[in-house]
């Protein structure tokens, strides 16, 4: 028994080293092993961040008095928030929350200050983007947090409790702030991504992993007609996969679905145009499935982060933000939550269709160089 353990352990630990060595002296290995868990440790590191660092918001203060200047002082005094504009009428709200320009807007009633000085509570009404309900909850946190120091400074000064600002808050897009209608359609364009990508990154190293690229070029076709060939199928079951998970969402989850289908399928179309041309990139590069799989995860991954799905891109650093532009995901993840929960019309998502058209276009072009050098 001794002498088949201590020949066990000499067998592997010369398989161990075998699969060392062969693994370090392939130069593209060693990148695929070093590389990648660089990358995505920045990217983690950078911007997958919850914490909320100043947050544009507005200001409309229809009271101008004491009190009233106070509370608005101490918003403006926070490090958490960055006042970007002055509310006159209630008319001007709507363009700087669908716009996206302030996540708040700090409404004072008229009534604010003569309400305190009367010991009756004053109103106070904080208006959240809801798209985002984890940021939305985050920031009635902080919101929360202000006010509770403001109504304990006011008590001391007037010496006695009762007179106290009240918290009306009226969240747009998801006024429940369910988490659900917010992840469920970034949920669409994931799995998309997902699908897509490693479909068309195992076509072409599938086929010279299993010796039957070869035969593939004796064949009549063209390279472009073997290229197009290899990225339809992405391109069909990308499409398939998104339409079924749609249904869910909205049939299942009860997502509502305010948008058009016309604006959605045109913004599905250059999303998948952009990740199938990245799948065929990859695999134009690959020799094996192995290396398809882990240049598939390299693209995920990072793409995931840099979306805005987990964190808003706000809050990253400036560099990282001129990345995402990058990032055909990001602007698909405008689309869904715009269709979704905004109804947002086609011509306002214009800015969206036409970044991922390039990337798409630029994605293909590569594959197609790099196809014609690898096959060549």
């Amino acid at each position: 028994m001794g002498q088949f353990l201590h020949q066990f352990r000499q067998r592997l630990q010369a398989l161990v080293i075998k699969e060392f060595l062969a693994l370090l002296k392939d130069k593209r290995s060693r990148m695929v092993v070093l590389v990648p868990p660089l990358i995505q440790l920045l990217v983690f590191g950078y911007a997958a961040t919850f914490d909320l660092n100043r947050v544009p918001y507005a200001v409309y203060d229809e009271d101008h008095g004491a009190a009233a200047r106070d509370l608005a002082a101490r918003f403006a005094g926070s490090p958490i928030f960055r006042q970007v504009a002055v509310v006159a009428h209630d008319d001007q709200i709507a363009p700087w929350v669908d716009g996206k320009r302030v996540l708040l807007v700090l409404h004072i009633g008229p009534q604010f200050s003569r309400e305190l000085n009367s010991g009756r509570s004053g109103p106070v009404q904080v208006i959240i983007d809801g798209r985002n309900s984890n940021t939305a909850a985050i920031l009635l946190n902080y919101v929360n947090t202000i006010l509770a120091a403001f109504n304990a400074d006011w008590e001391r000064q007037t010496g006695g409790p009762g007179a106290q600002a009240r918290l009306e808050t009226r969240a747009w897009f998801n006024p429940n702030l369910l988490s659900r209608w917010f992840i469920v359609p970034g949920i669409v364009g994931l799995l998309t991504l997902v699908v897509t990508t490693l479909v068309t990154a195992l076509s072409v190293a599938r086929e010279r992993e299993q010796g039957t690229f070869d035969q593939l070029l004796v064949t009549p076709f063209r390279p472009w007609e073997i290229l197009l060939g290899k990225s339809l199928p992405g391109f069909l079951i990308g499409w398939f996969e998104t339409t079924l998970i749609v249904v869910l969402a909205i049939v299942w989850f009860h997502v509502p679905f305010r948008g058009s289908l016309v604006t959605l399928s045109v913004g599905l179309f250059f999303f998948l145009l952009s990740t199938v041309g990245m799948g065929l990139m990859i695999s134009s590069l690959s020799v094996t499935q192995q290396q398809g799989l882990l240049g598939a995860f390299l693209f995920i991954v990072p793409s995931i982060v840099l979306s805005g799905f987990a964190t808003p891109i706000a809050n990253m650093p400036h560099w990282v933000q001129q990345i995402t532009l990058l990032n055909p995901l990001r602007y698909f993840l405008v689309i869904l939550h715009g269709v979704f929960l905004e109804g947002t019309p086609f011509h306002l998502l214009v800015a969206q269709f036409w970044p991922m058209a390039v990337i798409g276009l630029v994605n293909l072009t590569l594959a197609g160089f790099l196809f014609r050098h690898r096959l060549y």
